[in-house]
């Protein structure tokens, strides 16, 4: 028991004696003190404290204010267990309150103190190994949001096709997220774009975002032909996702193939949002695609694309629902109208002007409000 480092605060010279005494006798001999509150501020502020006896009544600074000021330091202020009479029950009532573990009569039981003081040492020991726990878990957490983040690809201008313009972000709700965004030169010369949403969210839709980027790149290097087909890409994509998904874990995805040059491609949607196209003229949601199942909830599943064209001066926005889903602290969500409103002036801006933009939109909409899905964008424009 030498190991605790205990404070006792207390103006009386008898109290402090006393306590001294009681606590040798229970092995604790690692006792600083203090005479008032003050003093006892500065104790805390000097070193660490595995518990702290306080007095209520004392000149200069009583306990009350004692445990408000420690009440700002709340999560690395020590334990408290407040020392008084029992005729001060309504005060020690505010001290729980305010934070204190426990209090102690002033006769000084030896077998009471030896409990309540006991109790609130085992307290504090579970709640440091918590707390390394946690730490370690945040660390690894950030280790594996790194890790996720490296996967994203963000040297767009090694890859684009000559007149081609890409610009993507994705911001995790959590430490590690569900959504992913892709832009890949295939090996016929054209390029593969993609943005996709994991159901669920943090280490396990972290975990299923990897193995989708990954089979959809996969099978993007396997699907023949000038222009791969992204349905048959998808269809790859399904059969691994799909198999034996016990977990019932599924991923919407927007896919397209495309070869700048001409503008010319094909695109597949799988139960995802609708990108925005932009042109001279304005910025609206692309129609005319089959409803189509996300990825993963469908085994076997003959997924069909659509021939598209975008032509020069053209851009498409991709993007994940966390965006039209993002909230304010009413509740209200970010929604479609607010996403077109936006895009609209953006008609002819880069596409790192647009996705800059919409995250800034999205930010001044939430005014603070908690982040609670992943969002992610991606914008590309042909010269």
């Amino acid at each position: 028991m030498s190991t605790f480092a205990l404070l006792v605060v207390d103006d009386s010279a008898f109290n402090r004696l006393m306590l001294t005494r009681r606590l040798a006798e229970l092995g604790y001999t690692d006792v600083t003190l203090a005479n008032d509150g003050i003093e006892g501020l500065a104790a805390i502020a000097a070193r660490h404290f595995d518990c702290v006896l306080l007095d209520l009544e004392m000149p200069q600074m009583d306990g009350i204010a004692v445990l408000e000021r420690l009440r700002e330091h709340q999560g690395t202020a020590p334990p408290v267990i407040v020392i008084s009479a029992l005729t001060e029950m309504d005060t020690i009532v505010r001290c729980i309150a305010l934070g204190a573990e426990d209090y102690l009569p002033k006769t000084f039981d030896l077998p009471l103190l030896r409990a309540r003081l006991g109790a609130v040492l085992e307290k504090k020991h579970l709640r440091d190994l918590a707390d390394g726990r946690r730490h370690v878990i945040e660390a690894e957490l950030e280790s594996a949001r790194a890790a996720q983040l490296a996967l994203m690809r963000r040297d767009f201008a090694a890859i684009a096709q000559p007149g081609l313009t890409i610009a993507a972000a994705m911001i995790p709700a959590r430490e590690v997220g569900g959504d992913l965004y892709d832009a890949m030169r295939l090996p016929c010369g054209g390029v593969l774009l993609c943005v996709a949403d994991v159901s669920g969210k943090g280490a396990p839709a972290g975990l299923t975002m990897a193995r989708t980027l990954g089979a959809i790149r996969a099978a993007a290097r396997l699907v023949p032909g000038p222009l791969p087909d992204p349905a048959t890409i998808l269809a790859y994509a399904n059969a691994d996702l799909a198999a034996e998904n016990d977990s019932q874990t599924f991923v919407t995805a927007l896919l397209i193939v495309l070869d700048a040059a001409t503008g010319d491609g094909r695109i597949c949607v799988a139960g995802h949002e609708a990108p925005y196209l932009l042109d001279e003229h304005e910025a609206r949601p692309l129609t005319g695609f089959a409803r189509q199942p996300p990825l993963g909830a469908w085994e076997g599943f003959a997924y069909a694309s659509t021939a598209i064209h975008v032509a020069a001066g053209q851009g498409l926005f991709l993007y994940s629902d966390g965006v039209t889903e993002a909230e304010n602290a009413a509740q209200d969500f970010f929604g479609r109208d607010r996403l077109r409103a936006t895009l609209a002036p953006l008609r002819g801006a880069s596409p790192d002007a647009v996705v800059a933009a919409v995250l800034a939109a999205i930010v001044t909409f939430a005014d603070g409000a908690p982040q609670n899905d992943d969002i992610t964008v991606l914008a590309f424009r042909r010269g």
